[in-house]
């Protein structure tokens, strides 16, 4: 059981640390929906870990899997090497995948990781067509592309920019947030397709022919889960596909 002392030591994220420290909350075990803490008061996990434990907790069937694989092979690179469990999770996810447009597969291990690798992929592929031009990265404004400096860059909640230096060549579009036009909708809000059409002013301002790519969540999460209107994402889709953009999701 962590005592006083022992949680001096770790630095936590996104958290007021001294507030946690001086009342910490510790969860010691979690089974299905719940987490137990440390008294076994159960406390119902709304969240699903951060939105990444979505089978529950203690799962038996994903214990057993990573028990008999943790005995088999607990880790091998994929630097000049590989393993055949990684082959055919890409493959299964290609078969899962909404369109048979995808044909490759690049692991990462966290949603931060993931967005500047794909910013890269994005920028690498533009300059392999032989479009060295395709510089700008184009983001959303309250968007959260996790913690890399590619990810605050395009991101667009304020607060995580102020204390960095950030990427050039990065520009922003409005977001959705409208409580007079969008209060209390279920589903997907009627109002705000148009709101796309805010991707044309930047291109206006610095030419199609200077984006590489923009990135969006298809739901915002971090900003307080705005859905995306009717419309919107399928609008958004038509001006990166006529203007040569990539579209990172």
């Amino acid at each position: 059981m962590a005592n006083q002392n022992s949680l001096e030591h770790l630095w936590m994220p996104f958290s007021a640390n001294r507030d946690f420290k001086s009342s910490p909350r510790l969860m010691n075990e979690g089974e299905g929906m719940y987490y137990k803490k440390q008294d076994g008061t159960p406390v119902l996990d709304g969240t699903a870990g951060l939105w990444c434990c979505n089978a529950g907790h203690a799962n038996k069937k994903i214990v057993n899997a990573i028990r008999e694989q943790a005995s088999k092979l607990d880790f091998a690179p994929s630097f000049q090497m590989g393993h055949p469990l990684g082959f055919e999770a890409a493959q299964k996810l290609l078969q899962i995948a909404p369109s048979n447009d995808f044909q490759y597969v690049f692991f990462t291990n966290s949603g931060s990781e993931s967005v500047d690798t794909a910013l890269k992929i994005a920028l690498g592929y533009q300059q392999h067509l032989g479009n060295s031009d395709k510089t700008i990265l184009v983001g959303r404004n309250r968007a959260y592309h996790g913690v890399g400096f590619g990810g605050i860059s395009v991101g667009g909640l304020a607060y995580n920019k102020i204390h960095f230096s950030l990427l050039n060549n990065v520009d922003h579009i409005c977001d959705t947030h409208s409580l007079e036009k969008n209060a209390f909708s279920k589903g997907q809000p009627d109002w705000g397709k148009e709101l796309a059409d805010d991707l044309l002013r930047v291109i206006e301002k610095h030419g199609a022919d200077q984006i590489a790519a923009f990135i969006t969540e298809p739901v915002a999460g971090s900003t307080g889960v705005l859905v995306p209107p009717k419309g919107y994402l399928e609008r958004i889709r038509e001006i990166c596909t006529e203007h040569n953009i990539l579209l990172i999701f």
